[in-house]
């Protein structure tokens, strides 16, 4: 039943087409048992858009829901017959032009506005192909090699006003939301630009040239091509200075381009030495040419080995290496200049290059410390001393004595010799050296006496001693040094002390009258604190310090170069610790005690008055004594400036204190360091504001000539 059926509708009225469709329709489907593969001409004019729906649903047996939105007329002009799928398409094509949309629901087909057909839905396929053009599909597409978010911004303009294309940059995807057959040219497009292009990376390795001095002279080439046409695309070059290499990055065609300038810049140069001055930045040039000296000498060494030539020292009749060092020629020779701390380089070409890239690695900035030491001592002293010394003398019996106390025994002795003195009739002398020796016996503490003579000359005395003592003693030092890494820095406060070394004495005769020159060798020692540091900074801002700490001084209760006792302590390690960190590096807890007793024997022994027959002495000391060290790294000017005017606002600020009032007697101001803000770098002065226009001529006073110009001072 191949029969073509052919549906004519006459432009009448809107419902008698409608009658004549729906019943020719029906007729024709009954006739030919409604099959699905017979052709259909479709010619409507001015038809209603109802009627068209009517008809499609018979033709491809698909179910429509229509809403109620969806109204007006349409002409479809067909000259040859189609199938139901072509009908399809055909319908979907008017709806399009009509305004309206067909959205799968299931079963059925929505016909809605649009401008609702985004939010109402819409198939999810994979690509645009195999479902009609016009229909509404909604498509998630992943993007390779470009941004999803920046091909929004070039493709959105192609989408329908009622489409949906957005990015999602979690996955670098598009979703895209149109007719089919937009989404399919979408497709294409984004297949087109989604290239990973030819971008690849050349790395050249040079012989001759630098790649410093060749990477700068590609860099001017393209910023003079980069004005001469803004919309040029320059490629990127970038030197390896460690292998002497040229890295090219951009468009294949540019790469050639640039490797061809690369290889013709890296010809072999003239043969024989060239001279170059390196003026230096950090390094010292008189520490940095023994150094490229040996380099060069080893690289020629080096360079007649691999060659197969003799090696110096080798076996006879090799030629020995040239004085001064050389490069692979052997002809390289290395000058410093102290005053302009620079390097005067002769050597070949290749040689040349070789010794640049060794000082550029050595030529850079080093970074520096603050290393703070902290000596913290304290210490406390207590002692307490008791004791009864006596002495009665007769001249006819003898003497008893109980000196327990060794300051005592002299003056008791002189006592009783002067009492001897006076009961033998020398009253006026006697007395006199009795005062004398019993002024003797006063020293520190509490001391009390009493005694007396009797008519036959003997004499009794009794001496009471009783002291007590605290000593405290709290020692502070911070001693602090900025040095460069891996350079050792010193410290060195104190005093020149002098030291008796030995004496002489001779007793001359005859021309010298007996004259005595005596003469004493004295040594100066210093005494102080010393403090030498050498850091060395490694990865993560770690340091490796070097110490030599010490601290002396002289101990209380010398007097005399002869009888001067000086205490020492010296820390000398190294050790390991982060920047900013605080760190115990040495220490000392000393706690001593000295119990010491004298009596004598039996006496002391009697219950109750064995007190009288003692003397006792007791004395504590305990000396803390803790190190630690805190050092900074100074990797910029901003932190070396906050350090030290941390520290110079500190010295001011005790200035300012201490210098309230004017200076006694004399008066005037007591000097203070001036304010740290005064030492920053001259500013230039504002210029000065434009001259007011010039009076008339008329009002303009005549110069005096009584008055003679200044000129201002330079």
């Amino acid at each position: 039943m191949n029969a073509r059926k052919t549906l004519k509708h006459a432009a009448l009225t809107v419902a008698v087409a409608s009658v004549v469709v729906a019943a020719s329709s029906s007729a024709l489907w009954a006739q030919s048992g409604r099959s699905r593969g017979a052709e259909v001409t479709l010619n409507l004019k001015d038809a209603e858009i109802s009627t068209l729906i009517a008809t499609v649903s018979e033709v491809t047996g698909k179910n429509f829901i229509v809403d109620p939105r969806v109204r007006g007329k349409v002409t479809v002009v067909s000259s040859s017959p189609m199938d139901a799928a072509a009908v399809y398409e055909t319908f979907l094509a008017v709806l399009q032009v009509q305004g309206f949309a067909a959205i799968p629901a299931g079963d059925a087909i929505k016909i809605v506005p649009e401008t609702n057909a985004r939010t109402d839905g819409g198939g999810l396929i994979s690509d645009g192909r195999g479902v009609p053009l016009d229909e509404i599909v909604t498509h998630v597409y992943t993007v390779q090699n470009v941004s999803a978010s920046q091909l929004v911004a070039i493709l959105r303009p192609l989408i329908s006003q009622s489409g949906h294309f957005a990015a999602y940059s979690g996955n670098n995807s598009l979703i895209i939301s149109d007719r089919a057959s937009n989404v399919t040219r979408i497709e294409r497009l984004i297949a087109q630009i989604d290239q990973s292009g030819d971008r690849e990376i050349d790395v050249i390795k040079l012989e001759n040239a630098s790649a410093g001095d060749v990477v700068r002279i590609l860099t001017t080439l393209a910023q003079a091509a980069k004005q001469a046409d803004p919309t040029a695309q320059a490629g990127v070059v970038i030197a390896d200075e460690r292998s002497n290499s040229v890295l090219l990055s951009g468009e294949k065609s540019e790469r050639s381009r640039m490797a061809d300038i690369v290889r013709r810049l890296d010809l072999p140069g003239p043969t024989g030495g060239d001279t170059q001055v390196f003026y230096l930045n950090y390094a010292s040039a008189e520490n940095l040419a023994p150094i490229l000296e040996g380099y060069a000498q080893s690289a020629s060494t080096a360079g007649r080995a691999s060659a197969g030539g003799a090696i110096p020292g080798g076996a006879p009749g090799s030629a020995p290496a040239p004085a001064g060092g050389g490069g692979g020629s052997g002809s390289t020779r290395v000058i410093a200049d102290k005053d302009t701390n620079s390097l005067v380089v002769t050597a070949a070409p290749k040689d040349m290059l070789a010794i640049r890239n060794v000082i550029n690695q050595l030529d850079i900035r080093r970074r520096q410390v603050l290393v703070e030491a902290i000596i913290a001592e304290v210490s406390q002293t207590k002692a307490s001393e008791l004791g009864l010394d006596y002495a009665a003398y007769n001249p006819k019996v003898g003497a008893i004595t109980g000196i327990l106390n060794q300051s005592t025994q002299g003056a008791l002795s002189s006592l009783a010799s002067a009492a001897g003195s006076a009961a033998g009739g020398v009253a006026t002398g006697g007395t006199s050296t009795i005062l004398s020796a019993a002024a003797s016996l006063i020293g520190s503490g509490a001391t009390a006496g009493g005694g007396g003579f009797t008519k036959g000359g003997s004499f009794f005395g009794v001496l009471l001693r009783a002291l007590a003592s605290d000593g405290d003693t709290n020692i502070l030092s911070t001693p602090q040094l900025t040095t460069l890494d891996n350079e050792e820095a010193k410290l060195s406060v104190g005093q020149e002390v002098p030291f008796l070394t030995g004496s002489f004495s001779n007793s001359g005769g005859g021309g010298n009258n007996g004259a005595v020159n005596p003469f004493q060798t004295i040594e100066r020692k210093e005494v102080g604190l010393k403090l030498g540091i050498t850091p060395t900074i490694n990865e993560n801002n770690g340091l490796k310090l070097k110490i030599d700490l010490e601290s002396s001084g002289i101990a209380s209760g010398g007097a005399g170069t002869a009888s001067l006792i000086t205490n020492k302590r010296t820390v000398t390690n190294s050790v390991s610790v982060e920047g900013d960190q605080i760190l115990f590096i040495g220490g000392l807890i000393d706690n001593q005690l000295t119990d010491s007793q004298s009596r004598i024997p039996l006496l002391s022994s009697i219950p109750g008055i064995g007190a009288l027959f003692k003397s006792r002495s007791v004395r504590k000391a305990k000396t803390n004594l803790m190190i630690f060290i805190h050092p900074v790294i100074l990797d910029d000017r901003s932190e070396a400036d906050y350090y030290t005017r941390k520290r110079y606002d500190g010295v001011r600020s005790a200035e300012v204190r201490a210098a309230q009032g004017a200076v006694p007697l004399i008066g005037g101001a007591r000097p203070v360091l001036p304010q740290y803000d005064s030492y920053e770098p001259y500013a230039a002065p504002a210029p000065p504001p434009a001259a007011a226009p010039a009076p008339a001529p008329e009002a303009v006073a005549p110069p005096a000539q009584d008055v003679p110009a200044v000129a201002p001072n330079p």
